[in-house]
């Protein structure tokens, strides 16, 4: 028959006799403990799983990974969209435009972000979908 050294043991000092009465309890609240410290732990590691992947396909997903900056308006846009998308990486292409702003509401001042986003090239994108 087999019986792992550890089981043995942890069985040996929870049914101790009357006289060795304290070790069995203090065996028995370790093992609670640590049975509670496991299951919390697996818990907590299942949440923060789930709260990365939603952060990583909802908020993150709006985000694109790389981007092309000018200081001036760049008028060819579509020439430059095609040569970008000849890389066989990129999976979607789209202009967008951000702008910063200043909004004042009952003496309250709040910086924002404005990004506008070619409205066509959405519905062809598969990462721009969920915006």
């Amino acid at each position: 028959m087999f019986r792992p050294l550890a089981l043995f043991i942890g069985l040996r000092y929870t049914r101790a006799e009357r006289s060795n009465g304290f070790i069995s309890f203090i065996s028995l609240i370790s093992m609670i403990g640590l049975t509670l410290g496991v299951a919390v732990l697996i818990t907590v590691l299942s949440v923060m799983n789930g709260f990365d992947r939603e952060l990583k396909t909802r908020i993150l997903g709006m985000v694109p990974q790389a981007t092309v900056v000018s200081s001036e308006i760049i008028g060819d846009w579509e020439q430059l969209a095609d040569k970008i998308k000849e890389d066989p990486e990129v999976a979607a292409v789209a202009p967008f435009i951000q702008l910063q702003g200043m909004l004042t509401s009952n003496g309250q001042v709040a910086g924002i972000m404005v990004t506008g986003v070619e409205l066509n090239m959405r519905k062809t994108s598969p990462s721009l979908t969920s915006i």
